[in-house]
């Protein structure tokens, strides 16, 4: 009995159908992946922000010392001045860092929300998947029985002429 010919067919559909399972598995844990590396970002960027205003406090005092320093004793004091540019750093700082820590806490919730999404819709796309590659494989019998069937019919006609 020679090879049924549109065995490779089915095979092919099949290896197109477990690449696309693959596939979709793959884009939902890369989203999941990419949400977790925005909350990362964020946090980086609030470090950063911090880190700046520092700096940024650190060479307006700088700057004060710098203007104090140059002119006589007792002309000026820079004191309220720092207080000032120090109550407004710490102002902004916590600002900001308030707004970072609900935006974390948002996507971290906007995460788990997904991973549930994710999770679900990956088990209805195994099932999905599942269902129909048993009927894929429920039609490949059923033609391969007809072909067996025609081959052999052919073989006894072959036969019988």
């Amino acid at each position: 009995m020679t090879q049924n010919p549109i065995q490779p067919v089915f095979d092919a559909q099949r290896t197109a159908v477990e690449q696309s399972q693959n596939l979709t598995h793959d884009a939902l844990e890369a989203q999941k992946t990419s949400i977790g590396a925005v909350a990362d970002a964020v946090q980086t960027s609030g470090a950063l922000f911090e880190s700046n205003a520092e700096f940024t406090r650190g060479a307006i005092h700088a700057y004060f010392d710098a203007v104090e320093a140059s002119l006589p004793e007792d002309v000026a004091d820079f004191d309220d001045a720092r207080e000032l540019v120090d109550e407004g750093f710490d102002a902004a700082t916590e600002a900001q860092s308030q707004s970072l820590e609900a935006l974390v806490e948002a996507i971290d919730e906007s995460e788990a929300a997904y991973d549930e999404f994710a999770d679900n819709y990956s088990e209805v796309v195994d099932s999905s998947f599942d269902a129909f590659l048993e009927a894929h494989e429920q039609v490949e019998q059923n033609v391969t029985a007809v072909a067996e069937n025609v081959e052999d019919a052919a073989d006894e006609f072959d036969v019988s002429a």
